[in-house]
């Protein structure tokens, strides 16, 4: 099933909104990436039942709760990370190159490129996944991170707002359909015998002026 998708979609001419999506992060950027969102990756249910219950005993001691204040995580989910794209609340949006139906997140680019938020793809819906504690994850967003890691979100921002927002020749340029090799042969077999007619055609000498008496 996976491969007749796959040979479906490279038989297929894709117009440039769709095609855009197999600009993914080159390996050293993506290896960037990936190690700071690694640095947000949300607590579990049993962490965070842990740290609530922590901060309700030391309300009730009335202590200083520790680390009252949420922590930064990777936020996910394709409904809450529009919004925080449509609030100007996320900083970097990060979106796989496989999602299906691409009718979902499509129109996603163009609203990060409208409200000037930097965005990226990458491979693997499972990949992003990994770091959410889900199978897959079609698109993740930072918000917020610690002072130490701002210069790395600042560099990444600023690397990838070049390589896609600015650039718009990505969501221009169609993707041309790759035939296969059966296909290929019988194409230019029709196009040499086009050239072989035209070439054996006779060309018919001009006609001699009627003489008017």
């Amino acid at each position: 099933m996976f491969r007749q998708k796959k040979v479906l979609q490279q038989r297929l001419p894709a117009p440039g909104a769709i095609n855009q999506f197999t600009h993914v992060v080159q390996k050293d950027q993506a290896r960037k990436l990936f190690s700071l969102l690694s640095k947000y990756i949300p607590e579990s249910t049993k962490e965070k039942r842990q740290r609530l219950k922590e901060e309700a005993k030391d309300k009730n001691d009335k202590k200083k709760a520790k680390g009252s204040s949420k922590p930064y995580f990777i936020k996910f989910g394709l409904n809450h990370v529009t919004t925080l794209v449509e609030s100007k609340q996320a900083k970097l949006v990060v979106m796989a190159h496989d999602v299906t139906p691409i009718e979902l997140i499509v129109f996603l680019p163009d609203l990060c490129k409208k409200m000037g938020i930097p965005y990226c793809f990458v491979k693997g819906k499972a990949r992003l996944g990994k770091f959410v504690h889900q199978k897959q994850c079609t698109v993740v967003a930072l918000t917020d991170v610690r002072q130490e890691d701002m210069n790395d979100l600042n560099n990444l921002r600023t690397y990838f707002n070049g390589v896609y927002n600015e650039n718009t020749g990505i969501r221009r340029v169609a993707a041309e359909p790759i035939l296969s090799n059966k296909s290929q042969q019988k194409l230019d077999k029709k196009q040499s015998k086009k050239k072989q007619k035209k070439q054996a055609k006779p060309t018919e000498p001009p006609a001699a002026p009627v003489e008017k008496s």
